[in-house]
């Protein structure tokens, strides 16, 4: 049987057991794509807004990323990533298991196990949400004024809720990768009223079970007694807020220092903050690239992208691409790993940039031409300095 016949063979089954009502769930594997961090995709039924979908997650290292399609659409989708950037598939059904696999000669098989009959579970709904971290017996979200007693979450704390959910989320798949054992030692640079230091905090030792030490470092002394206040009734031994800035916090080490929405040149102080402490992990969301934008805008230097950059709204973005790429260049010249993606934050702030720097202990570093890059990139762009660069000392 040719190639295409196989493919046409699965997608066929596939087709079948959602007619029939069998189809249990669809996993695809071994990607051979090019889209940077996809491991695998996950495939349920769904019901959204009253209507059948095939509901598509899309696994990456960070971050899941879900589409959803009607039936069609889905296994005309499926047809397209078999055997392009999917080399393994395998249907669930109601009667047993159907797997896709194209084998290293290039030959493709399909293998059909049977089992005892079961039945299909339930379309999920779209209200239905996982959550790290849940409403119930949490006094902390109580005090802040995210649930009330029993549990229910208020109406107007409802994005603030998910925004919690969605941070812990990501936060938890980088904290896997933090070597060790022991006590796990944070930083919540610019914590304000605590949510998500609060969130984290409860995740690491009442789900991942971790001793951990979590400081939260504030500015506005009334949110850190507040919070201090919180912590002490909640029985959150291990965390703490203080008061002061960024850039006046000290720590010997850290394990994780992280600093979300931090404006303008105070995300480059978290960063050093977290380099000097030898933080194995650093995670920043930056807001309000001003620096790096007044350094182009004196300058009004000519390049290649002068034709974009002359237009106020072209400049503010670049000048927020510049910004980032140099502090994870930077991050890279102190011998950490980095990634950058965008993430959905709130109604608020709907996307945002994330900065993860990964210390990783036997990387060989080009410094040399890591400075070599930052140089010519200032230039180019007309950039006297770049914040971080000149408090790191590099």
């Amino acid at each position: 049987m040719i190639m295409e016949d196989r493919i046409q063979e699965f997608v066929n089954e596939v087709h079948t057991s959602l007619s029939a009502n069998s189809f249990i769930k669809l996993s695809l594997g071994n990607y051979q794509g090019t889209d940077e961090g996809l491991k695998n995709i996950y495939i349920r039924r769904a019901v959204i807004k009253k209507e059948d979908k095939l509901s598509f997650t899309y696994r990456y290292k960070t971050r899941d990323i879900v589409r959803n399609y009607n039936p069609a659409e889905g296994v005309a989708t499926l047809q397209q990533l078999l055997p392009a950037d999917f080399h393994i598939a395998t249907l669930q059904t109601t009667q047993g298991s159907i797997q896709f696999e194209v084998l290293k000669n290039g030959r493709i098989v399909v293998r059909k196990t049977e089992t005892e009959a079961r039945p299909a579970p339930a379309p999920t709904h779209d209200k239905a949400k996982h959550r790290l971290i849940t409403s119930q017996d949490k006094p902390y979200l109580q005090a802040l004024k995210i649930t009330d007693q029993h549990g229910t979450v208020f109406n107007n704390a409802q994005d603030k809720y998910r925004q919690i959910n969605h941070y812990v989320d990501i936060l938890s798949t980088l904290i896997r990768d933090i070597p060790g054992e022991g006590t796990i030692r944070i930083a919540d640079m610019g914590s304000g009223k605590g949510y998500l230091t609060f969130a984290l905090y409860d995740y690491l030792t009442n789900v991942l079970q971790r001793n951990a030490a979590v400081t939260g470092v504030e500015f506005r002394q009334d949110l850190v007694e507040l919070c201090n206040q919180i912590a002490a009734e909640t029985g959150f031994e291990g965390l703490h807020f203080s008061q002061g800035t960024i850039e006046g916090f000290e720590t010997e080490k850290l394990d994780m220092l992280i600093a979300l929405h931090a404006c303008d040149t105070a995300t480059d102080d978290a960063i050093a903050k977290g380099i000097r402490a030898e933080a194995e992990l650093i995670v920043v969301a930056p807001c309000c690239h001003k620096q790096i934008r007044r350094e182009m805008e004196k300058s009004k230097v000519e390049n290649d992208v002068r034709f974009l950059t002359r237009h106020g709204i072209f400049l503010e973005r670049q000048a927020e691409m510049v910004t980032d790429g140099i502090r994870a260049l930077i991050l890279e010249y102190f011998g950490y790993r980095t990634k950058v993606f965008e993430f959905i934050s709130d109604a608020h702030t709907p996307k945002n940039v994330m900065i993860v720097g990964m210390k990783d202990h036997h990387l060989t570093v080009p410094k040399q031409e890591i400075l070599d890059k930052i140089k010519a990139t200032r230039e180019y762009f007309g950039i006297d300095y770049h914040h971080l660069e000149k408090i790191t000392g590099i």
